[in-house]
This record gives C-alpha cells, structure tokens and sequence, in this order.
C-alpha cells in the first residue's frame, strides 16, 4: 500500500478536521498515512518520492495560512522540478470572497509548475453551502484512494 503525507494549512481548524477524517479512511484502506499540521520541507521532500494530500483552507485575501505558508515558499524557493510527486489537493474556501480557494490554487499552480502530477481533479469545498467540509471531503479522497498505485 501507498505511504501518504497529508500537508495541511488551516486557519480555524476546518482543514484540519478533514486531513483528520482523511487519516482515518485512507488508513482503513491499508495507506500508510501520517498528518503534518506545519509540515517541513524535509517531510515533503520524503513524501515527494511516495505521495502527498494538500487540504488547505485560504485567508481571506486568498493567501495560504500561516501554518504551510513557510513550507510552500520553502517548495517554491527551494525544490524546483519535482515530476515524480504524485498528489491530491482539497482547498477549502469561502465563496463570498473575492479568492475563492486561492490557497489551494495557489499551491496547486506551484506544484503543476514544477512538473507534478495531480491525482484526480481538485476538491473545492465552499464554506457557504458545507459547513461541515469533511462530509463532501470523504467521499472524494474515497475516491482518490483508488487512484493510488
């Protein structure tokens, strides 16, 4: 089975809870997995080479959090090509703003730029119709769990 890094930036502890529920249903399909709330980037650079689930949420002027801001310009800065990351992404925003999602486009334009791979379409996650953003998010990373090999 695969080994999977969960990469998380949250603000009010949303992504969070979904990287969570994540955990728990890939680890129920036999992944290894293990959660990094400020993951570093020689946790990415281990996972890069297996694969890696971005959930993040977005601030509201559509930046990252605090909390994997330092990680994506470490990536941006410092990793450059990287084609043999495979990855998912589930960005979780507010549509009422002007950047809906921009956190998680932010960081999934970074990694396409740098020749990676996405599994399966991003998951976007509206805070203004999900409340409860791990209930859209399961069945999607359900999903994604199959993509895996």
């Amino acid at each position: 089975m695969a080994e999977i890094g969960i990469f998380v930036g949250t603000v009010y502890g949303n992504a969070l809870l979904v990287a969570e529920e994540a955990e728990t249903l890939l680890k129920k399909h036999g992944h290894q997995v293990k959660v990094f709330e400020e993951g570093t980037l020689e946790a990415w650079q281990y996972y890069r080479h297996h694969f890696v689930l971005v959930i993040t949420s977005t601030t509201g002027q559509g930046d990252l959090p605090d909390s994997i801001a330092p990680l994506f310009d470490a990536i941006r800065d410092q990793v450059g090509y990287q084609p043999e990351l495979r990855y998912g992404m589930i960005a979780l925003g507010d549509s009422s703003y002007d950047f809906f999602c921009g956190g998680g486009h932010k960081m999934d334009n970074l990694l396409q730029e740098q020749g990676a791979k996405r599994i399966g379409e991003m998951l976007e996650i509206d805070a203004i119709e999900q409340p409860e953003p791990e209930i859209v998010a399961m069945p999607w990373v359900e999903k994604w769990a199959t993509q895996l090999s």
